[in-house]
């Protein structure tokens, strides 16, 4: 029950983040919104180290490092999509691929689910889709390309959640800190590479800001949450994080809720319940 619950403030810690740096990057390029918000995060886990520790051993600091690595492979593969194709359709592959390859790690090292568990996991997995699907444009032609980065940035957010699953138990938020410490390295490189494509426009420092923070609270969330239960019900569960973003649309912009994503809601909630029992 703790695990569940530590990952579903993940989860909706993820969402948040998610909405607030989409704000972010309408008003400046994204290289721009995340080299405010990666510092953020890293800001938040430095002032975390007192309270949860942080043991730099090797395996910590290779996991910690491949997950940043991941997460900033994520950043540019997830934002690519969103400018060759119709997110729409797109978001919900990227959110399954992001919770079924978690998933799949955590059975092939031995976690096991009761029937609860195998009622409740193909659920959510169901609700991932439908929470994060939009009305499609029947006219929206999706692309191979868009396609297989789509499936690349599910893929790699999937990377950073085992990285960090596997990162020892001992080794407190450790993991966490080198881990943005290379994202925050590998966007600075990046922006210094293309930076006369960002734009003149500044970013909206609050804003990524806030999602700095938010992102960073749900990988402490989840870090202790995968530490705390299995794997493969931390993570789908984490993966719901777009309900976040649709309920926060629907508060602050007045965006509509669709009746697949209600739907999707609704499964969340019944999945939710069953994988407590497990």
């Amino acid at each position: 029950m703790i695990a569940l619950l530590l990952a579903l403030g993940s989860s909706l810690a993820y969402g948040c983040a998610d909405f607030l740096g989409g704000l972010g990057s309408r008003r400046a390029h994204v290289l721009r919104t995340v080299l405010i918000a990666a510092p953020a995060s890293l800001l938040v886990e430095l002032a975390m180290w007192p309270l949860l520790g942080a043991t730099f051993d090797a395996a910590a600091i290779g996991w910690g490092a491949a997950s940043g690595a991941a997460s900033a492979a994520a950043f540019a593969l997830l934002y690519r999509t969103l400018a060759i194709g119709p997110m729409n359709v797109l978001s919900p592959v990227t959110a399954l691929v992001s919770a079924v390859l978690p998933v799949s790690v955590g059975l092939l090292q031995g976690e096991h689910l009761g029937a609860a568990g195998l009622l409740g996991l193909p659920l959510a997995l169901a609700a991932v889709v439908l929470v994060s699907a939009g009305t499609a444009d029947g006219r929206a032609r999706v692309s191979r390309t868009a396609l297989l980065l789509a499936f690349g940035a599910g893929a790699a957010i999937a990377v950073q959640l085992v990285c960090l699953h596997q990162a020892p138990t001992g080794s407190g938020i450790a993991p966490l800190i080198v881990g943005r410490t290379v994202t925050s390295a590998l966007t600075l490189t990046a922006a210094a590479i293309w930076r006369r494509r960002l734009g003149p426009e500044r970013p909206a420092y609050r804003l990524a800001a806030a999602a700095g923070v938010l992102d960073s609270t749900a990988s402490v969330l989840f870090l202790l949450a995968a530490r705390t239960g299995d794997l493969t019900v931390v993570a789908v569960i984490t993966a719901l994080y777009p309900a976040g973003t649709v309920l926060l649309a629907r508060a602050v912009l007045a965006e509509r809720i669709h009746r697949t994503q209600l739907a999707g809601l609704g499964t969340a909630a019944l999945a939710v319940g069953l994988l407590a029992l497990v």
